[in-house]
């Protein structure tokens, strides 16, 4: 089952009496650390929490109460020892997380009042900011994209691999939502312009956070025209349909490496090597 279809464990209640309570429970806290680029300290590849947290800071991020106790990121300029990037972490602890690097990395970009220009500051520990001339509040900024699992009328699945991708490392295809478009509708330009692929059928599955830095992923699954590819050579350099078995042959290979457990993009994946 998708972690991102079920009920947040991350209780993001925000009031006016919030400070009051966190006050009362700092001792308890946990204190992720992130740096700009949304890397998280970590220890074993865990997140590592700090122990000695002292006192609570200015820049110290609330991301809500988690397991019964407050959740905090810290923003730090860079990562002191082993660090680990938010895709590659344990789905359990996944909600505090993705609000940890999304909320680090808006902060880190200072937004101007969009009203009057002026820089903005946090205010409500961190959950907004507001600009200090003319009060304007100002909440973190998300991108919609798609990822949409493609098959041909042989329910062969394609995957894709973008240029900057190290070899072997393949996934389904994505790009964000333009201006004046629907998802859908970005569903199949996206097919057309990056693999040439004319797409039919249609239906959405699910969505996930995806805080690279601010984005919302809108997973959909469609059928192909015909079973013909055209990569662009630019964005995508190579693709291919596959059978479940030459799938399942090639990951055990080694010639093909599958996205994240934690990603949308294997969930998607998995929704069709284990068809219902």
């Amino acid at each position: 089952m998708n972690h991102w279809t079920r009920p947040s464990g991350l209780d993001r209640t925000q009031s006016l009496r919030v400070e009051e309570r966190v006050a009362q429970e700092w001792s308890a806290a946990a204190v992720l650390m992130v740096d700009p680029h949304g890397n998280l300290a970590a220890e074993r590849g865990r997140p590592r929490l700090l122990t000695q947290r002292g006192s609570q800071l200015p820049e110290d991020i609330l991301l809500g109460w988690f397991g019964g106790r407050p959740w905090f990121v810290r923003p730090v300029t860079a990562v002191d020892g082993e660090a680990v990037g938010w895709r590659d972490l344990d789905p359990a602890d996944s909600d505090p997380l993705a609000a940890a690097v999304a909320l680090t990395r808006w902060h880190a970009t200072g937004p101007l009042c969009e009203r009057c220009g002026e820089s903005t500051q946090p205010d409500l520990m961190g959950a907004r900011r507001i600009c200090p001339r003319c009060g304007t509040l100002a909440f973190p900024r998300i991108d919609p994209c798609i990822i949409v699992a493609i098959t041909d009328p042989d329910d062969r699945l394609l995957l894709a691999r973008q240029g900057p991708w190290p070899e072997g490392r393949f996934s389904v295809i994505a790009g964000f939502i333009e201006a004046g478009e629907s998802a859908e509708q970005a569903c199949h330009r996206e097919a057309s312009e990056e693999v040439g692929v004319t797409i039919g059928a249609l239906r959405y599955v699910s969505s996930q956070p995806w805080p690279m830095p601010r984005s919302l992923m809108l997973g959909f699954e469609a059928r192909a025209e015909d079973g013909r590819i055209r990569v662009d050579g630019d964005e995508i350099v190579e693709g291919a349909y596959h059978t479940r078995s030459e799938l399942a042959a090639a990951v055990e290979s080694g010639s093909v490496r599958l996205p994240g457990r934690l990603s949308i993009a294997r969930h998607l994946i998995e929704r069709w090597l284990s068809p219902r």
